[in-house]
């Protein structure tokens, strides 16, 4: 019987290439098969963080969203827009694997946490192997380059998509103890006034493009436009108990 491969899910880690694990440097160099997600006419985030380490022979499996923020989240196009696409590159991956090839899938940050990955997961599972390797997640690069612990004694943490609604996202906030806001991108205004409302605003700290050579930090209040790149977060660091 012939072999079929298995596909890895890698997570790259926050952005900085010296913050992959060795495990996933490993994974990457001797890969047969490289997939990724990008965005049509992009290069990708992921494949230019492993320009140095991909091998010269590698198949390169580039998958390309065919939205991003075409259509609104909520519409039911959307989700049925991407059920489709995910349906294919499982169809690509699985074909490398019916041949015998391992499939390497770069995935920025950790691949369990908020990543594409996870809906390739989800329907790959029980069909082929599957492995997945952890990487530092982007909210961490984000806190370290922030150069304040993000939380302290009891400090409950809080992950908030800034997709939620203006009211969800004040709620939150406002019962929270420490805060990371992803997926900012135009959502920046709502964030904004989220905060304002729940009297966090002196304490958000704005980090653009963390651990990498384009990083940017400052307080949210010294940001003087709503401009937001995809890898940009917010933060409110917490204030708990210290010994």
């Amino acid at each position: 019987m012939s072999r079929c491969g298995t596909i890895y899910g890698v997570g790259l880690g926050p952005g900085d290439p010296e913050l992959m694990s060795l495990k996933a440097a490993r994974l990457i160099t001797g890969a047969s098969v490289i997939a990724y997600f990008r965005k049509a006419g992009r290069p990708g985030q992921a494949r230019q963080l492993v320009d140095t380490l991909l091998p010269p022979s590698a198949i390169e499996l580039p998958m390309e969203y065919p939205v991003t923020t075409e259509i609104a989240l909520d519409d039911a196009a959307y989700a049925e827009t991407l059920r489709e696409f995910y349906e294919d590159c499982v169809a690509r991956l699985l074909a490398q694997t019916e041949q015998g090839a391992d499939v390497v899938v770069l995935c920025e940050g950790d691949p369990f946490l908020y990543g594409s990955f996870m809906h390739l997961h989800s329907r790959l599972i029980d069909r082929v192997a599957v492995e997945v390797v952890p990487g530092i997640t982007g909210m961490s690069g984000c806190w370290t380059a922030s150069g304040t612990p993000i939380t302290y004694g009891d400090d409950v943490l809080s992950v908030l998509p800034a997709t939620l609604s203006e009211a969800r996202l004040t709620d939150a906030m406002r019962s929270a103890d420490a805060i990371v806001v992803m997926k900012l991108g135009r959502n920046l205004p709502k964030v904004r006034r989220a905060l304002a409302t729940a009297g966090l605003c002196d304490r958000a700290v704005y980090v653009e493009r963390g651990t990498t050579a384009q990083q940017k930090v400052m307080r949210l209040a010294d940001k003087p436009d709503d401009e937001a790149p995809y890898f940009s977060m917010i933060l409110v660091h917490g204030m708990g108990r210290r010994p």
